[in-house]
């Protein structure tokens, strides 16, 4: 006697047997649920890779208030500028225990010869931009200093500074308060993130140099 071939087994959600349709769906099914899985886990992987390699990159950059980081030939730079030129620059003095970052002339209408300085202690904070802009006023300063305008004016070493309170720094590049002076056809502003004090102590320690820019005009 012949032996019933074996049937397919009951499947107990469906109280019968599956078929060949329902089992061809639940096998796509659930390849479509493990190639899901698959790639959820291949995307978290991924995910953690990035986050490791932007940590690494935050460890091992150095981070500062500017751009630069060994100290500048200032008399050198600003002797070129002015045989660029052919026009006196701002030579300044900066107070003991800061430094020169950045000395350059950046091209455009105006011209500008940039200076950036800050303090070299360790636990000091700020940097500021001395800029002299050629054939300039005080128009000009709205440019570096995104639009703010002065409302007031102090007096340093005997001349008259335009006062930049910036009200909101973190849309102004960190710039907190600036000060500037018409130098003959030129307008040398004075910015950056030292606050109130701090510039205001930058432009007394340079005043004597803005004196001889003038007087050598």
């Amino acid at each position: 006697m012949s032996r019933d071939p074996k049937q397919p087994p009951v499947v107990a959600e469906l109280g019968r047997p599956e078929t060949p349709q329902e089992t061809a769906d639940r096998k796509a099914a659930s390849s479509a649920a493990y190639r899901s899985s698959q790639t959820f886990r291949g995307l978290i992987a991924a995910l953690i890779a990035t986050v490791g390699v932007v940590l690494l990159i935050v460890l091992i950059v150095p981070r500062g208030d500017f751009t630069g980081s060994d100290s500048v030939d200032l008399p050198a730079a600003a002797k070129n500028a002015q045989s660029a030129l052919n026009r006196p620059v701002l030579l300044p003095t900066p107070p003991n225990n800061w430094r020169v970052n950045k000395a350059v002339l950046i091209d455009g209408k105006p011209i500008v010869w940039d200076i950036t300085v800050a303090p070299q202690a360790d636990d000091a904070r700020g940097y500021a931009h001395i800029a002299q802009a050629f054939d300039a006023d005080s128009d000009w300063a709205l440019t570096p200093l995104r639009g703010t305008a002065s409302k007031n004016t102090v007096t340093i070493g005997g001349r008259a500074w335009d006062e930049y309170v910036i009200a909101h720094p973190d849309e102004s590049g960190n710039i907190n308060y600036a000060l500037g002076t018409q130098v003959g056809n030129d307008y040398v502003l004075v910015y950056g993130a030292l606050g109130k004090a701090g510039t205001v102590e930058l432009v007394a320690k340079i005043s004597p140099q803005i004196d001889e820019l003038e007087g050598g005009r």
